[in-house]
C-alpha cells in the first residue's frame, strides 16, 4: 500500500513518482546557481542549472559580469590605439588578438608586411598558443582534482613569460604589434634562448601526459562527458580545439591562410570521440606542432637576419571607406575582427568574433543529462576566457 505524499513546501506542487514517494521533500527538480564565485568558472561566469538529484535537466549561462564595452570603446580610439584594448579580452592570448586587428586593418589599406615580421609574428603566435595551453591544462587539471599538473606547467610558462618581457616589456597584455608589422625587432640573442627553450619542451609535454592521459581517474572524469558531435559544432559555429576534437580538421592557419603559414609544415591533429578527453588530447597535440613550428621559423630568421620589421604605412592611418573581415587561430578557437571604416582614422565599427563567447554558447547541450560534477570538465575543455566572452 503506498504511503500517502507529504505536503508540498511553500510556492511548489508535490510531485507523486511511481510507489507514491515524492522526490527530494516534494521537488522533482531544482535550480541551482553554479558561480560566478565558484572557483572553476573563473569568477565571473554564472551558469542557472536546473538539476533532478545530482543530473543536470538544463543549463543557462548568465554572461556580462565583466562587460567593459570595448567594441564600443573601439570607435573613440584611432586605429593604432586600439590595440592594447584587444589585450584584453583573451588577456592569456594577447599576441593572437593585437595580430587579428593587425591584420584586418592592414587588408583594408592594402599593405603587405616584411617577411621577417611575417615569421617574427608567428613565432610570437605560436608561442603564446603554448603559454594559454599550458594555462588551460593547469588550471582544468586542479578543477578536476589533480594539483601537481598546475606547478609543472607554470615552469614553462613562467619562461615564456619571461621572453615575451624581453622582446616587448610585458609579460600578459603585451601590446606586441602594429600595423603594417612590429614595434621593434628582436633584441640580440632572443632566439637562442627561444631555440634553447623549444628544444626539449617535447619531454615536458611528455611529463605533462603521464601524469593525466592514463590516469584512471582524470580519464573516468572526460571520457564521454561533453560529447558534441561535428554536425552540431557546425550548427553552434563551435571552432578550435573543441571542433577538431569532434573530428573535424578545420584550422584557419591551413584553411584560410595568413602571414608564413603556407610555407611551414605542421599537422593539424583531431579526435573521433568529439568529448571532453579528445579535446584535452588535441590541445596537448597541438603544443607539439607549435613546437615544429617555431623550430621552423627559428630556423628561417637564423638564415636571414634583416632589419626590415615594419611595413610602409601611413604617419596617419586612415583606411579608405569599405569594409573587411580577417580572423587567426587563436589558442581557443576562430578569432575574427570585422571591420568598417568611413574614411576617417577610427574605425566606424569594430565588431569581433571571439572563439570563447561562440563557444560557450554550446555548454548546455554538452551538459545536459550529466552529473553536476561533469559541469566543471566541460567548462574547461571548452577553455574560456570570461574578458573574451563579455568583453
Amino acid at each position: 500500500m503506498s504511503e500517502t505524499p507529504k505536503p508540498a513546501l511553500p510556492g511548489t506542487a508535490a510531485v507523486v513518482v511511481e510507489g507514491g514517494m515524492p522526490p527530494l521533500m516534494g521537488l522533482q527538480e531544482m535550480e541551482l546557481n553554479f558561480g560566478p564565485q565558484h572557483p572553476s568558472t573563473h569568477g565571473v561566469l554564472r551558469i542557472v542549472i536546473r538539476v533532478d538529484g545530482e543530473k543536470i535537466v538544463s543549463a543557462r549561462p548568465d554572461i556580462g559580469y565583466l562587460h567593459r564595452g570595448t567594441e564600443k570603446l573601439f570607435e573613440t580610439e584611432t586605429y593604432p590605439m586600439v590595440i592594447p584594448h584587444t589585450d584584453r579580452m583573451d588577456y592569456v592570448a594577447a599576441a593572437t588578438n593585437n595580430h587579428a586587428y593587425c591584420l584586418v586593418v592592414e587588408k583594408l589599406l592594402g599593405i603587405e608586411i616584411p617577411k621577417r615580421a611575417q615569421y617574427i609574428r608567428v613565432l610570437l603566435d605560436e608561442l603564446q598558443r603554448l603559454s594559454s595551453h599550458l594555462l588551460w591544462l593547469g588550471s582544468c587539471a586542479m578543477d578536476l582534482g589533480a594539483i601537481t599538473p598546475f606547478f609543472y606547467v607554470f615552469r614553462e610558462r613562467e619562461a615564456i613569460l619571461d621572453y615575451f618581457e624581453d622582446y616587448c616589456g610585458a609579460r600578459l597584455t603585451l601590446n606586441c604589434m602594429r600595423i603594417g608589422g612590429l614595434p621593434v625587432d628582436l633584441p640580440p640573442g632572443w632566439t637562442q634562448k627561444i631555440h634553447d627553450f623549444i628544444e626539449p619542451f617535447v619531454d615536458r609535454v611528455n611529463e605533462y601526459e603521464d601524469l593525466l592521459t592514463g590516469n584512471r581517474i582524470f580519464r573516468d572524469r572526460t571520457i564521454g562527458i561533453g560529447v558534441l558531435p561535428v554536425d552540431r559544432c557546425i550548427e553552434w559555429g563551435v571552432t578550435g580545439p573543441a571542433l577538431r576534437g569532434a573530428g573535424k580538421a578545420w584550422d584557419i592557419r591551413r584553411a584560410i591562410p595568413y602571414e608564413c603559414y603556407p610555407e611551414l609544415e605542421f599537422d593539424i591533429p583531431v579526435g573521433k570521440n568529439a568529448d571532453t578527453y579528445d579535446r584535452y588530447l588535441v590541445r596537448m597535440a597541438e603544443m607539439r606542432q607549435s613546437r615544429r613550428i617555431i623550430q621552423q621559423c627559428l630556423a628561417w630568421l637564423e638564415k636571414n637576419p634583416g632589419t626590415e620589421f615594419r611595413g610602409k604605412v601611413p604617419r596617419v592611418i586612415k583606411p579608405p571607406a569599405g569594409e573587411a573581415y580577417a580572423a587567426v587561430e587563436a589558442p581557443k578557437g576562430e578569432l575574427g575582427f570585422y571591420l568598417v571604416s568611413n574614411g576617417g582614422n577610427k574605425p566606424y565599427r569594430l565588431r569581433v568574433r571571439p572563439p570563447s563567447f561562440i563557444n560557450l554558447q554550446a555548454l548546455p547541450e554538452m551538459v545536459t543529462g550529466h552529473l553536476v560534477s561533469d559541469l566543471v570538465a566541460v567548462i574547461g575543455t571548452i577553455d574560456i576566457v570570461l574578458g573574451e566572452v563579455d568583453r
